[in-house]
């Protein structure tokens, strides 16, 4: 909480955060561009944001992409509202909400398991796995292009584009994301009108990077792909956290979070 409330408390770490609000996955050349700093204060600011841990990057390449991640202000906000005025816990709100909905295409989330990239892989692939935190198992044999078939329970959904991206075990997964049907919507509570609007975005995907950090993992997933006002971001913005918080709760202890 301290290193959140110091990051924030800089005027020059704040614009950083403004920019990567307007267009997340920027580079630290594209982050200097924008900003009128020295490239080594800029880095100087973006590792204090990172020990804050409201900025994730992940490396594509030769460059290293800074996210914004909304954990640390969920984590503020759960601690702290209840106990501001109403201005305050207004300001705080919106704070949460534009870290939160920065960016609509990515969705990024970065959390620490302490666990083994192994264990963690076998946690995001094996039906044994998935079917207890998240109540999905998936059908393919998780090599680049291979089709997915989802599983919910006994309703299989299955479509030429759920396929397989990336694949490396222990340190990258990528696929897209499933097909909305009438039958999963109706499992899973979703209204006719919500469909209509699911079924109109383009399809979006998931990708998992795991990177070993002491004795734990760090699990960074970016869904992406989003379009502009989506109703499924906000969906996943929901639901990604608490499905993540179990699987990190299964691994750690055993046993998961009650539905």
């Amino acid at each position: 909480m301290d290193e959140v409330f110091r990051a924030l408390a800089d005027p020059s770490r704040r614009r950083l955060l403004d920019s990567l609000n307007a267009r997340n996955g920027q580079s630290l050349r594209e982050l200097c561009a924008g900003l009128d700093m020295a490239r080594q204060s800029v880095s100087k600011h973006l590792a204090v944001l990172e020990a804050a841990h409201l900025v994730t990057t992940i490396r594509r390449g030769r460059e290293k992409l800074h996210y914004l991640d909304a954990a640390p202000i969920n984590a503020i906000a759960e601690r702290w509202i209840g106990r501001y005025d109403r201005q305050r816990a207004q300001a705080l709100h919106d704070l949460r909400t534009t870290l939160e909905q920065s960016a609509m295409n990515a969705f990024v989330y970065t959390t620490y398991i302490r666990t083994t990239p192994e264990r963690l892989w076998q946690a995001l692939t094996d039906p044994a796995f998935t079917r207890r935190y998240w109540g999905v198992s998936f059908d393919t044999d998780w090599t680049p292009g291979s089709p997915m078939t989802w599983d919910e329970n006994g309703r299989r959904t299955a479509h030429p584009e759920q396929v397989v991206l990336e694949s490396e075990p222990g340190r990258r997964l990528s696929y897209t994301w499933h097909t909305f049907t009438p039958e999963w919507a109706e499992a899973a509570g979703v209204s006719p009108e919500t469909l209509a609007r699911l079924t109109a975005e383009g399809r979006t995907k998931v990708t998992f990077d795991l990177e070993p950090h002491g004795d734990t993992v760090r699990l960074t997933v970016v869904h992406d792909g989003f379009d502009p006002g989506s109703t499924l971001r906000d969906m996943v913005s929901e639901g990604w956290p608490a499905l993540l918080s179990s699987m990190k709760t299964l691994l750690e202890t055993g046993e998961t979070l009650p539905a």
